[in-house]
């Protein structure tokens, strides 16, 4: 679709819209940026566009200039229900995204992989089990936009996108390789039901033909029955049995069989440095889609063996007077909070709480009562994190120490007093930080820098 001269709004400007603005420019369209933000919170992106053709209206009535819009870009995760956008359907503009539009120019296939958890971890594995083998480029919901690196692509390049269910939704589009790691209640606050949600993450096999590929977690019941609907070859992931076509856990290593008849070992499980079974069950889904994009056993069993995981899950960050610190702040639903404290051995304390996403924290605290000594609650999700602790602790019979932090200063503060010599300090928030950050990488950072910083003992004596 041509571009040049066609009135076009982007709703959103932010890391995955910027590139968007200035590829529209580029080919010739009008284009509009509607933000509720200031000026002064969008100085960042702001910046980067600098210079070029484009009318801006920000602040509360950025929805009010949607009229005579032909194409309107969404960013991701904003609300698609808003009447101002019902009405301009309704007046025959067309909605798209900046996912959309690279899908409707790219060349290059695309291997994309979404779950509730473990998304990240899965993206960047499957690009380094390619990376060395064919031209590989990693972006989506990690890294870099899509669209940024269009002009870098040629067909053999492999483009590895982690999907989040907001770019997913009325994508329109599949990628040639689909991977469903698994799907939990998440985003329930945005999400209009459990069931838009699940549809949303479904869309990523929705649009595959009869040669595309699907691969599937055999151990979640959602994956299993969205299998169901696949139109390419499937294939599943399992740590709990052997599938027929897959990648599976036998006797303590990692097994792929591509085909009903042939066998690959690739190695041990324990020769991977990142821990936890939820990262077994990434290394099987990376393991499986990487061999199917073409990369050879050796490179695979390569990667498993040296990738040490991405910054903020379950990331290391010091040792001091004996207790280790970790960073795993891009937890943000409870189910990924609960796949970090069974994934240390160490006796926890547990910095956790932020903002609201509408989900249950009941099997959290049930976990965290029995892995944590002590409990650091803060943000907007204190008291609810508090109560379902009081519930689960009150049913086991045990509760850990519950302390309550203003700040994520102040809950490092106290976790360093608190922490005894042979425990873990970990952050590991089982919420969203939109309370307190804009996001969870700034929220982690602050994190380490805070941990980082710690110059000399100051524990309460034991």
């Amino acid at each position: 679709m041509s571009y040049t001269g066609k009135k076009v709004a982007v709703v959103g400007l932010g890391v995955n819209n910027t590139p968007l603005v200035q590829f529209l420019v580029g080919q010739g369209a009008e284009v509009t940026v509607l933000d509720r933000q200031t000026p002064e919170e969008l100085q960042e992106y702001l910046k980067k566009l600098a210079g070029l053709p484009v009318v801006y209206h920000l602040g509360p009535d950025y929805l009010d200039y949607l009229k005579g819009q032909e194409t309107v870009f969404l960013s991701p995760g904003v609300p698609q229900n808003y009447p101002a956008f019902q009405k301009a359907k309704a007046e025959g503009t067309i909605f798209s995204s900046e996912l959309g539009l690279f899908f409707s120019v790219k060349k290059s296939p695309v291997i994309g992989i979404t779950g509730t958890s473990g998304k990240t971890t899965t993206t960047a594995l499957t690009g380094a089990m390619l990376t060395g083998v064919k031209p590989v480029k990693v972006g989506g919901n990690i890294g870099r936009p899509p669209l940024s690196f269009l002009p870098e692509l040629s067909p053999e390049t492999w483009v590895v996108l982690e999907l989040s269910s907001f770019q997913l939704q009325n994508l329109g589009y599949s990628p040639d390789i689909a991977v469903m790691l698994n799907v939990t209640p998440n985003h329930l606050d945005v999400h209009t039901s459990w069931e838009e949600y699940v549809a949303a993450k479904a869309e990523i096999i929705r649009r595959q033909s009869a040669g595309d590929i699907a691969v599937f977690n055999w151990d979640n019941a959602v994956t299993r029955r969205l299998a169901g609907g696949a139109k390419g070859k499937v294939y599943y992931f399992s740590r709990r049995t052997e599938p027929a076509r897959g990648a599976f856990i036998r006797n303590g290593s990692f097994f792929l069989k591509l085909t009903a008849n042939t066998e690959e070992y690739l190695c041990r499980c324990s020769e991977s440095r990142i821990p936890g079974t939820h990262n077994q069950e990434n290394i099987l889904a990376a393991a499986l889609a990487a061999r199917l994009a073409g990369a050879p056993p050796a490179e695979v069993v390569k990667a498993i063996r040296e990738f040490e995981g991405v910054e903020h899950r379950l990331e290391p960050v010091r040792e001091l007077d004996g207790v280790s610190y970790y960073n795993d702040s891009i937890a943000t639903t409870p189910e990924q909070a609960v796949a970090g404290l069974l994934a240390l051995s160490a006796p926890i304390v547990l910095i956790a709480g932020g903002y609201d996403k509408k989900l249950p924290f009941a099997e959290f605290a049930g976990v965290a009562v029995r892995r944590c000594r002590v409990v650091i609650l803060l943000g907007k999700t204190a008291e609810k994190i508090r109560e379902a602790l009081a519930r689960a602790g009150e049913k086991a019979g045990v509760l850990p120490e519950i302390y309550r932090a203003s700040s994520l200063k102040e809950a490092v503060l106290i976790a360093r007093k608190k922490a005894r010599a042979g425990e873990t300090v970990l952050l590991s928030p089982a919420c969203a930080s939109y309370d307190m950050f804009r996001n969870f990488e700034e929220r982690g950072r602050l994190f380490k820098r805070l941990v980082l910083g710690f110059q000399t003992p100051n524990r309460e004596k034991k």
